[in-house]
């Protein structure tokens, strides 16, 4: 844990506060239906007799404080009294009742004819269904909302999102509502990195995101809440309510605690451990560097538990992207997952009935995801990038979620907020720490008050608390980075980790006559000059790598992995690691039309585009070409004749299609380019 830890729990005592109000105390006695059913029975022939031409409201969604409840349909009062006779009753809130708009269209809607769309006759069979499914009466009045969770066994990232989920499922009705389970597929990159399984997890995003439209909008839900882990997870699960401008929340599950192993601190430099160790380690085996033994310490150690990598990387990144944007509650990103008995986090359980309580304050008040998915949320968001240094796939989601959220936002506007924006946080893959430390000195806020004091942030954005970032801060009294007295995760403003303008830069050349993009992490590499070594895929290039065949000097290309290329855009983590393991990080630089991972750090340059499937330049690269790159100038250039260049162009063609079926055929067709986020549509 970092020093300042007792300090920071202290001052972040304020950060309990319950945002929204508490669970209504539901009547569950017969009688209780029966005064409803006697009050509504007068309501029934006026419910009958509209006309069939009436208009529903079911579609509109809140604004401000709800109107009073419809009255009852003569179906809910045959109900109410099957259900009095019974004695098996339960009435709704009436605040609950009110905060149910559209999902009448599901239950049925009382207040229109029985001929109109979506009357409460005409969803009898829907009714029936639910009552299949273990609804009572009661229920068809409660706000349906959707809890998006993306869920797999096999890695820890998400595995213990199916646990959260039911809570939220669970707190959700303890609030009135009826919650509607939406459990989608998530593709780890840890699992699947150096693999043809990798292709799919950028393609995850999308289908993520999607997935949670389709089914919010196929149960026609009132609100939704949703989950987020691994990396395409966290984006995937926002994309929807930013894309469909719904009354919702994300809530992070939760970074994992680094691992820990002071037998290989002489070596690694480090007592902590993370997973980027353990990809670097097999890089430093093949070398030589690591034996066996060591090797097999690190595929044990560095991981301890359920959570996402527990460093700087994606998923950590986007977490902290998400709660600057105002779309989860403050103090939420850097939360664990889990102890260190590997059992969920008991703050991580009060997030999400905080997360619900918060989100049925947002239906109340009616604010939507667009009231605070702004341009100035989207700045915030991208200083917060900076300021951790966060993963360059930050760029691409982004731009994805601006594109869902209508906003315009290019990838030279990224580019410029870093030019502004200081490296404060000493975190891994850069620095010694993780993400339970950050959490330790107060998380996200510490980093979001020193940015706000410096005019680097704007405050007066709105968030799911319906309060502005200032307010949150203010009433939290968040302490400045002095106030946390001696510690070393983060740093003022005022002496950095590194200048702005040193961690992610975009680059422009003839090589990318759209966009790439490097992440320097305050390193200090002005200028890097070489032939180039080109491979068309990732695994030819691995295996060059590990064969000891790269020598140094050399500009290592990596091709036909974009969006369109690959498909799927892979990272190249496993060829940037194994450099970095067998000390080359110095001394090669890699350029590819692929990504990179988080725990990525070397002369890297992703991103490339025109990717090489488009035709881009960096498909005509020859081995022996020399590259220039320049960082101070952000270019990067192949060395060759404008004539020859132009030539070579003219006469490149592209090579067979990768994949020919499924999935992977879909999203080529779909995908746009890396410099626009790798959208599709």
């Amino acid at each position: 844990a970092a020093v300042g830890e007792p300090t920071a729990r202290a001052l972040f005592a304020a950060m309990a506060t319950r945002y929204g109000r508490d669970p209504p105390k539901h009547t569950t006695n017969a009688a209780a239906v029966t005064t409803t059913t006697t009050n509504a029975t007068n309501a029934t022939s006026a419910t009958t007799t509209k006309s069939s031409s009436s208009s529903s409201a079911a579609d509109t969604p809140p604004s401000g404080t709800p109107s009073a409840a419809p009255p009852l349909h003569p179906l809910e009062v045959c109900a109410a009294n099957a259900d009095a006779a019974s004695k098996a009753a339960t009435t709704t809130d009436p605040t609950s009742q009110m905060l149910k708009r559209r999902s009448y269209q599901l239950t049925g809607d009382p207040t229109v004819s029985d001929a109109a769309p979506g009357s409460y006759v005409k969803m009898t069979c829907s009714r029936a269904n639910l009552r299949a499914a273990g609804w009572s009466s009661a229920d068809f009045r409660k706000p349906i909302i959707t809890v998006g969770v993306p869920y797999t066994n096999i890695m820890p990232c998400n595995n213990r999102l199916l646990e959260l989920g039911q809570r939220m499922c669970d707190a959700i009705e303890r609030f009135g509502g009826k919650a509607m389970l939406a459990v989608v597929p998530a593709i780890s990159d840890g699992n699947t990195q150096g693999t043809l399984g990798m292709r799919y997890s950028l393609v995850s995003r999308e289908v993520i995101a999607d997935s949670i439209e389709t089914m919010h909008e196929g149960y026609m839900a009132d609100a939704i809440v949703t989950l987020g882990g691994c990396d395409k997870t966290v984006p995937g699960a926002l994309m929807p309510i930013a894309r469909m401008d719904l009354i919702g929340l994300t809530l992070f599950g939760g970074a994992a605690l680094p691992g820990y192993c002071k037998d290989l601190a002489p070596k690694l430099g480090r007592a902590a451990l993370d997973p980027g160790n353990v990809m670097e380690g097999i890089g430093s085996y093949a070398a030589g560097l690591l034996d066996v033994e060591e090797l097999y310490k690190l595929e044990c150690l560095a991981l301890p538990g359920s959570g996402s990598c527990s460093a700087m990387f994606t998923a950590c990144t986007m977490a902290a992207v998400v709660e600057a944007l105002g779309m989860s509650l403050p103090m939420t990103a850097t939360v664990s997952a889990a102890t260190s008995s590997n059992e969920i986090e008991p703050q991580k359980l009060s997030d999400v009935d905080a997360s619900v309580r918060a989100l049925f304050a947002m239906m109340e008040k009616g604010i939507k995801c667009r009231d605070i998915m702004t341009r100035k949320a989207f700045e915030n968001a991208i200083a917060i990038v900076f300021a951790l240094g966060g993963s360059t796939n930050a760029v691409l989601h982004l731009l994805a979620l601006a594109h869902e959220a209508e906003v315009e936002l290019e990838i030279f506007d990224i580019d410029a907020i870093g030019k502004r924006v200081p490296l404060i946080a000493n975190l891994s893959p850069h620095g010694p720490h993780h993400m339970a430390d950050l959490h330790a000195v107060g998380g996200l806020p510490v980093v979001m008050r020193a940015l706000l004091d410096a005019s680097l942030i704007h405050g007066d954005c709105i968030t799911v608390t319906g309060k502005t970032v200032s307010q949150n801060l203010a009433e939290a009294k968040v302490p400045t980075i002095a106030e946390l007295g001696a510690q070393t995760v983060l740093l003022p403003v005022s002496a950095p980790v590194s200048p702005p303008g040193n961690h992610i830069i975009v680059l422009r050349g003839n090589i990318a006559s759209e966009s790439a993009v490097m992440k320097l992490s305050g390193k200090e590499v002005p200028f890097f000059e070489g032939p180039a070594r080109c491979f068309d895929s990732e695994m030819d290039a691995f295996e060059t790598i590990m064969a000891g065949k790269l020598e140094k000097g050399v500009v290592l290309v990596i091709r036909y992995e974009g969006p369109k290329g690959a498909p799927g855009m892979p990272e190249m983590l496993s060829p940037g690691a194994a450099l970095v393991g067998q000390g080359l990080g110095e001394h090669v630089a890699l350029v590819t039309d692929g990504r990179f991972s988080g725990a990525s750090h070397g002369i890297m340059i992703g991103h490339v585009t025109p990717e090489a499937a488009d035709g881009g330049a960096i498909a005509v690269v020859r081995d022996g070409d020399l590259i220039r790159i320049e960082t101070k100038g952000q270019n990067i250039q192949l060395l060759v004749e404008e004539a020859e260049l132009a030539q070579r162009l003219a006469e490149w063609s592209p090579p067979p299609a990768k994949t020919k079926v499924g999935v992977l055929k879909k999203y080529a067709k779909l995908v746009t380019s890396a410099h626009y986020g790798a959208v599709c549509g």
